[in-house]
């Protein structure tokens, strides 16, 4: 899964945030405050931020300048009850990847994160193709040499992060980082358990393990 900070104060909205971003394969870590904000994103662990504008201590808009001035690159996706177009170049002249209104679409709101990721990752389609491979991030499915293989949301997870820099060596903490959310507790062995099963399932040549380092994707 990959690892999404988010930044809003309603209860109700950041628990379906949090569940409907869950269903699609993040692992969302949820705070509530500017302040909680800033310590998430200095732990380096995210791929992308959701954050609301209006916060208990503050303005998302301030803090989202704050980042981008101390040179953080993360993209950033907003979240606002203002929807006036000048609200809206205010928040992009800020440094916003992308801008939301509420109400929305928890769908809509999935799309919009995989593409600000996606651009951030300088990729323009949401299928990562290795060779025969394919890793479809808006179907949140797997495919080899057309045919669909079916992964677990973890396993989906760990492909992804491989795939998405191919031959690229990821250690087990980088993965475990992936797959595990701030509050979880992170089981023995995980890691290589579900690689074991994804060897399984599209070859074991396909994943290769660096003695001592990690594991990368290669093509085949």
């Amino acid at each position: 899964m990959m690892r999404i900070l988010l930044v809003e104060d309603d209860e109700v909205l950041r628990d379906g945030i949090v569940a409907g971003l869950g269903l699609d394969g993040y692992e969302v870590d949820a705070v509530t405050t500017l302040a909680e904000a800033r310590e998430g994103a200095a732990s380096g662990d995210h791929a992308g931020i959701v954050l609301d504008i209006g916060l208990p201590d503050g303005s998302g808009l301030d803090l989202l300048a704050e980042w981008r001035r101390s040179g953080m690159k993360l993209p950033v996706l907003l979240l606002t009850a203002r929807n006036l177009v000048s609200d809206r170049i205010e928040g992009l002249d800020s440094g916003a990847d992308d801008y939301l209104g509420k109400p929305f679409d928890l769908s809509e709101l999935s799309a919009r994160l995989r593409a600000i990721l996606r651009r951030a990752a300088g990729r323009a389609s949401s299928d990562i193709e290795i060779g025969e491979l394919v890793v479809s991030e808006a179907r949140r499915a797997v495919l080899l040499s057309g045919k669909e293989i079916a992964v677990s949301r973890r396993e989906f997870a760990i492909l992804r992060a491989l795939t998405e820099r191919p031959g690229h060596v990821l250690s087990r903490s980088q993965l475990e980082d992936r797959i595990y959310g701030w509050q979880e507790e992170v089981e023995s062995n995980a890691v290589e358990v579900h690689i074991h099963k994804l060897r399984a399932k599209i070859g074991r040549d396909r994943i290769e393990t660096v003695r001592g380092e990690g594991y990368r994707i290669v093509a085949r």
